[in-house]
C-alpha cells in the first residue's frame, strides 16, 4: 500500500471531453446512499483508491498533489489491478477502485446486489496502449494481426515479420489486471493468450523483462518504459496526438469507478482531478488528458 501525504479499432476520437460528459456509466438504477469518506481516528478525512497497477504512478502524484492542498484529507492509494481494486469497490472496501478496462456485466451485477446500485464510471485519463519492444530489435512496426499471432503463439520467430533470426519472447500481465483483458478484447479479440508467453505482476516488470531479453515484446501504459522501444503499430506511433485523433489502433480510456454518485472529500478529490490541474498532471505523468488542456 501506498500512503502518501504531503482488427478491433478502439478509437477515442469522437468521444465527449469536457466534465459534463466525463460521467458515463450510470445513472443509478434504484435509490442509494452516496459514496462519503471515513474518518481516521483522529478525526481526519481518509479517501482509499484501490486497482490498477497502470494508473499507480498517476493516481500516487494526484494524491500528493491534492493532499498539500487539502492537508485535513488523508488519501490512501494502492495498486494490485483493475479487477482486485473492483472487488474492492463491490465489498465496500474502497471508496473508489481505479481501473484501465470498463466493468463487466457481471461486476455491475455484483455492485447491485452488494451496494445497491450500477455504480458511476468516471473518466480520468487517455492512454495509448503501448508494445514495448527491447531497443536493440530492429523492428519498429507491427500490424495488429502480427501482434495476434504473436501474443497467440502462432509467430514465434522475430524473422517471420522481417526481424532477425531471433525467438520472440512473449511477456504478459496477470488476468486480474485491465490492461490483459483489454489486449485480449481488442488484440486478441478473445483467443486466448499462448501458453507458452511469460507472465509478470505489474507493467514495470514488463519493462524489466523487456529490457533484459534482445527477443522480447511486451505491453503496457504509454507512460512506462522510456527507456524501451515503443513500437508503431499499423505504421502509427503511439503518440498523445494520434490518440486524440483516433489513429493508434489501440487507444483506451483510464478510469475511476465508485459505489455511487461521491460526496465529501471523494467527490472534492474527483472534482480536482477532472479540472485542468489534475489533467495538466496527467500529461507530466506520460498519459493523455481528456481534452486540450490551456496554453
Amino acid at each position: 500500500m501506498t500512503y502518501t501525504r504531503h482488427s478491433r479499432r478502439f478509437s477515442l476520437a469522437s468521444a465527449p471531453l469536457r466534465v459534463a460528459a466525463l460521467l458515463l456509466a450510470a445513472a443509478l438504477a434504484i435509490p442509494s446512499c452516496a459514496s462519503t469518506p471515513q474518518r481516521h481516528d483522529d478525526g481526519a478525512e481518509t479517501l482509499h483508491i484501490k486497482g490498477s497497477d497502470t494508473m499507480l504512478r498517476l493516481v500516487n502524484r494526484w494524491a500528493e498533489d491534492f493532499m498539500r492542498l487539502h492537508p485535513e484529507i488523508a488519501v490512501y492509494s494502492e495498486g494490485g489491478g483493475s479487477e482486485t481494486g473492483i472487488r474492492a469497490l463491490i465489498e465496500g472496501e474502497t471508496d473508489l477502485s481505479s481501473a484501465s478496462r470498463t466493468l463487466r456485466p457481471s461486476e455491475v451485477k455484483q455492485l447491485l446486489q452488494k451496494r445497491g446500485s450500477l455504480g458511476l464510471s468516471i473518466l480520468a485519463a487517455k492512454d495509448a496502449l503501448s508494445v514495448y519492444l527491447n531497443p536493440a530489435n530492429p523492428v519498429r512496426d507491427i500490424s495488429l494481426a502480427q501482434l495476434r499471432d504473436i501474443f497467440a503463439g502462432r509467430i514465434e520467430n522475430w524473422k517471420e515479420i522481417s526481424g532477425e533470426d531471433l525467438p520472440i519472447t512473449v511477456i504478459g500481465r496477470p488476468p486480474n489486471s485491465g490492461t490483459f483483458l483489454f489486449f485480449e478484447e481488442h488484440v486478441l479479440e478473445g483467443e486466448p493468450y499462448s501458453d507458452r508467453s511469460t507472465t509478470v505482476p505489474t507493467t514495470s516488470a514488463v519493462i524489466t523483462q523487456v529490457r533484459a531479453q534482445r527477443g522480447a515484446i511486451g505491453y503496457g501504459g504509454l507512460a512506462y518504459g522510456r527507456d524501451v522501444t515503443h513500437c508503431a503499430v499499423e505504421g502509427v506511433e503511439p503518440t498523445a496526438e494520434n490518440v486524440r485523433n483516433g489513429s493508434y489502433p489501440i487507444a483506451r480510456y483510464l478510469y475511476f469507478f465508485a459505489a455511487s454518485p461521491p460526496e465529501g472529500s471523494i467527490k472534492l478529490f474527483i472534482d480536482w482531478v477532472l479540472s485542468n490541474a489534475g489533467q495538466q498532471i496527467v500529461e507530466e505523468i506520460g498519459y493523455i488528458p481528456l481534452w486540450e488542456l490551456p496554453e
